[in-house]
């Protein structure tokens, strides 16, 4: 983000989705305003270019992938990395990601009517992924972390279905979200953006993008690592 200060505001949206919270925040307009550099925005509006700067970086950089070592982790630190970073985030940009879809369905669905139907495969999405987190959230979770425990003080007392069960579902709804997005991205060819398309269009797109990829995150460290972790641990305890 060199020279941002130069930077006109569509273009600092559309390269750094994650800072568009931001700009809303300061009513910066990357939309329809969006040729504007964010020096020339900020005094516009008697901000201080240095403060928003600032934010603009946090956004950045709270955002940027963290080097884990998830191999070393026990059950209850893959839960709370899962619960901090992948659930948190999920249900803080779907709503985002919802409104900006829907501004973009209705002002330019006419033109690109595949863009309604990415709204409606978004909005079932949204609704499935918070009855799933909520699921893992309320029973799977608190089950694991339970076994865990169990496990550690090498008593027993559970059936193999306590958690092969709930996995079982969960694993199945993986599967759904993962089609849900491929679906998506299908449609949109690969999130790209039509050549005429405004800030808020590639902004989504981009948005859509990267929450593929953190989905892709989250079920790979619950399918992969989090569930077999769980399926041992219950051997161990029953």
């Amino acid at each position: 983000m060199a020279n941002i200060a130069e930077q006109t505001l569509a273009s600092i949206a559309t390269e750094h989705h994650e800072t568009v919270p931001v700009l809303e925040r300061y009513h910066l307009d990357f939309c329809c305003k969006g040729k504007r550099t964010l020096s020339e925005a900020c005094t516009e509006k008697g901000l201080s270019v240095e403060e928003v700067i600032k934010n603009l970086k946090i956004s950045t950089h709270a955002n940027s992938f963290e080097s884990t070592s998830f191999a070393e982790m026990n059950a209850g630190q893959l839960i709370r990395h899962i619960l901090l970073h992948h659930h948190f985030y999920t249900r803080q940009s779907m709503p985002a990601i919802e409104e900006r879809l829907n501004k973009v369905a209705t002002k330019h669905g006419s033109r690109f009517p595949y863009m309604k139907e990415v709204l409606k495969y978004f909005s079932h999405l949204k609704n499935e992924m918070y009855l799933h987190m909520q699921k893992e959230e309320v029973i799977l979770f608190p089950r694991i972390k339970q076994v865990e425990a169990f496990a550690k003080h090498g008593q027993n007392g559970f059936d193999k279905n306590y958690i092969d069960g709930p996995v079982t579902i969960m694993e199945n709804e993986h599967d759904e979200a993962g089609t849900v997005m491929e679906q998506i991205r299908l449609l949109t060819n690969d999130y790209t953006a039509p050549e005429d398309a405004c800030t808020t269009f590639k902004v989504v797109l981009s948005e859509l993008k990267r929450f593929e990829e953190g989905l892709h995150q989250h079920v790979h460290l619950e399918n992969n690592l989090l569930f077999p972790m769980a399926k041992k641990l219950i051997l161990s305890a029953v």
